[in-house]
Parts: structure tokens; sequence; C-alpha cells
């Protein structure tokens, strides 16, 4: 299971150089929850469905052999530290976990549910399939959010809080954010209609949504996510329901 796996590595890691994890983000999520704070680096060889903390290392995901050649150059080079956004529970003082990339908690929340359920197909297709299943109950719900501390209520029908520019498989959601500057962004799709939504999300995967009206994207130390029914995913994996802060 996922939590023998963390508990084996942790017992190992007091004398481990560096971690290498191999799959995809799943596997880097359990690999910064490991190395957090700590000063042991990692290094990711991707072999997962979305790879998107590969792809924010600008790793050429579909060349394996191209990957490996990066990784073990990577293992023999001073390692560089990285931003990851922690997230704990305002309801559950046992919650608190690392993310690297992308937490997730409207609609885009839903798709990762789904996508996490389908067999098929592979890929990042998987992702695609499970978009326009989730399409059919389309609806903009009611948060609270909280943003350095400033409290407001928004309508949405996706938002995130990004360290890294990816989700989803190759998602530019946030095409500017960093894993070296010290911020989240924080990324919202205020209400819009079944086929607008849809004109949208190619553009997302190239990253040309910035700047549409409805979409909108700031920065920030710390976030709190608040809304009724609302279970957050980050990085492929269930965090909880909200509400939630989430903080750099």
């Amino acid at each position: 299971s996922y939590a023998a796996l963390r508990d084996a590595l942790a017992r190992e890691l007091t004398e481990t150089d560096a971690l290498l994890v191999v799959g995809g983000d799943g596997m880097v999520s359990l690999a910064v929850n490991l190395v957090a704070n700590t000063h042991i680096p990692f290094a990711v060889m991707p072999g997962g469905t979305g790879n998107d903390f590969a792809r924010q290392l600008n790793m050429p995901v579909h060349d394996l052999d191209a990957c490996l050649d990066i990784v073990v150059r990577s293992l023999r080079t001073e390692p560089v530290a990285i931003d990851l956004g922690h997230v704990t529970s305002t309801r559950d003082s046992s919650l608190s976990t690392y993310f690297a990339c992308v937490l997730s908690a409207g609609f885009d929340a839903f798709v990762n549910e789904r996508a996490n359920r389908m067999r098929r197909p592979r890929g990042r297709s998987r992702y695609t399939w499970a978009i326009f299943f989730e399409l059919v109950g389309l609806q903009a719900r009611p948060y609270e959010l909280t943003v350095e501390g400033q409290t407001r209520d928004e309508k949405a029908v996706l938002i995130s809080v990004a360290n890294s520019r990816n989700m989803g498989g190759g998602m530019f959601v946030t095409p500017e954010a960093s894993i070296t500057d010290g911020l989240l962004d924080v990324f919202i799709v205020r209400p819009v209609t079944r086929l607008r939504l849809v004109r949208l999300l190619p553009s997302v995967f190239k990253g040309e949504h910035i700047g549409e009206p409805e979409v909108h994207i700031e920065r920030a130390h710390n976030v709190r996510l608040n809304s009724p029914g609302i279970v957050a995913y980050a990085d492929g994996e269930r965090i909880g329901p909200l509400p939630l802060d989430v903080s750099v």
C-alpha cells in the first residue's frame, strides 16, 4: 500500500544520498512528502499517466532514453531547492501534506476523481474523456476564498492553487507559475456555460487562456478554500474535504 511504502522509505532515508522515483505524479507526491524540509534530493523518471512534474522540469516525457540521461546527469550535479505547496485542514489536525504541482478544488477535482477511476484509455486522453463526462453535470459552485488573509465570496466552475505550470497531463493552467518564486498561483474560472468551457479547454492545453474574461489568476503565499461538498486533489492524490489551508 501507499502508506506501507512511505513508511518503508522513511526508515531508509536516514542513510540515503538521494531518492529516485520511477512513475507519475503520484510517485512524485510520495517523494516530496518524504524529503520535504530535508537535505535529501530527489529525482523523477517519468513513467505515469500525467507526468506533470516531469513536464515542469522540461523533461521529454515521451522519450524515456533522453529522460534517463537527464536523471543520471542530475544525480551527479548539485541539487536545486524548489517550492512545495503545504496543505492543512481546519477540521482535521492530522492532515498535513505537501504537493509539487497543483491542488484542485472544483470541476478539475471532479475530473481527477473520475480519471483515477478509469482504466481506459491510457495517457493524457484519459483526462480529456473525464473532462467531457463531467461536463454533463457542470455547474458553478459557491466558494469562500481567503487570499493573504482577505476573505471574499467567489462563484466558480474551476479553482486550483498551483505551485507549477501543469496539471491533467499537460494542461498549462498557470503558464507563468514557477517552482522557485516562493509564491502560489490561484487559478479561477468563473461561471461559464458548457459550450464556453469546451471552447476554453483547448486553449488551456496551450496556455493561451490567459486574458479570457472568465479566467482569473493571482499570486499569494497563503490561501484558504472553503465550499460545501468539495473534495480537493493534489498531484492526482485525494487530499480531503474543504475547508483547507494552502501555503507555499
